[in-house]
């Protein structure tokens, strides 16, 4: 005669368990089945943070998920900002609408697709492209919107004059300005190249601005002459020798170096 099996004993720690599992899964469903009553229409229940969402297509407005309204040559954009559509490319927004731009002779449609810009030569003119007018002697920028001179040529208003070089300069390739400079040993002055003179115990420099002259070492400018630096006692010449200074430990006053 067979003995009748027991069932395994479950332990009053396995019956804890068991029933808190059951109570979340309850839990779980009672809240789904509160977010899912508490919706309106066209919307469904968040997947993580509870509450309720709209689906594609609707935007919630007071409360309800209505339709968004995407208007011709338009298509819908899924965002949780905005209209939640655009334009298609060609076409610019105008009150919720979507309206051809109209593209001027020698203009395109640029890469956004929402506006045009004009052809190389052209400038832009209230609603319209015109040419740019470049002046005889002139060229075409390599950006197409603008003008400048060809060498030996300068910017004057809205042409293009001559450079005029005097006697004593040379040529520069500069648009803007005299487009000239003098040889060295000579300064402009007004439309001509003047020399410079140097003065005693002084000797020429290459420099475009300043007397074009520098006093020799151990001489100062004084006006349009380089006279003697007087060193007093206890003192020696500066590093630029038009100057002095007190050996140490003298201190420069006025005129003299005195211990401190």
């Amino acid at each position: 005669m067979s003995k009748l099996r027991r069932p395994p004993a479950i332990s009053i720690h396995g019956l804890i368990a068991c029933l808190l599992v059951l109570l979340a899964a309850a839990s779980g469903d009672l809240h789904a089945q509160v977010a899912s009553v508490g919706a309106p229409d066209n919307a469904h229940s968040k997947m993580f943070g509870g509450g309720w969402e709209c689906d594609g297509g609707y935007r919630e407005i007071d409360g309800a998920c209505a339709a968004i309204k995407v208007p011709a040559n338009a298509y819908a954009k899924i965002s949780s900002y905005g209209r939640g559509w655009e334009c298609n490319r060609g076409y610019r927004e105008t009150k919720e609408a979507c309206v051809v731009i109209r593209v001027p002779e020698n203009a395109y449609l640029d890469g956004s697709g929402d506006r045009w810009k004009c052809d190389r030569g052209y400038e832009a003119a209230d609603e319209a492209c015109v040419a740019i007018g470049v002046p005889e002697n002139g060229f075409l920028v390599d950006s197409g919107f603008g003008w400048d001179c060809n060498r030996g040529y300068r910017v004057t208003d809205d042409s293009c004059e001559p450079v005029v070089v005097p006697a004593n300069g040379y040529y520069v390739d500069i648009s803007h300005g005299k487009g000239w400079a003098c040889e060295r040993g000579f300064h402009a002055l007004g439309e001509a190249c003047v020399a410079v003179e140097v003065p005693e115990n002084a000797y020429l420099v290459s420099a475009s601005y300043g007397l074009g002259w520098k006093c020799e070492r151990g001489y100062r400018t004084a006006h349009d002459a380089c006279v003697a630096v007087e060193v007093p006692e206890n003192a020696h010449f500066n590093f630029s020798g038009n100057d002095w200074e007190c050996n140490r430990p003298y201190r420069k006053g006025h005129d003299s170096c005195t211990l401190p």
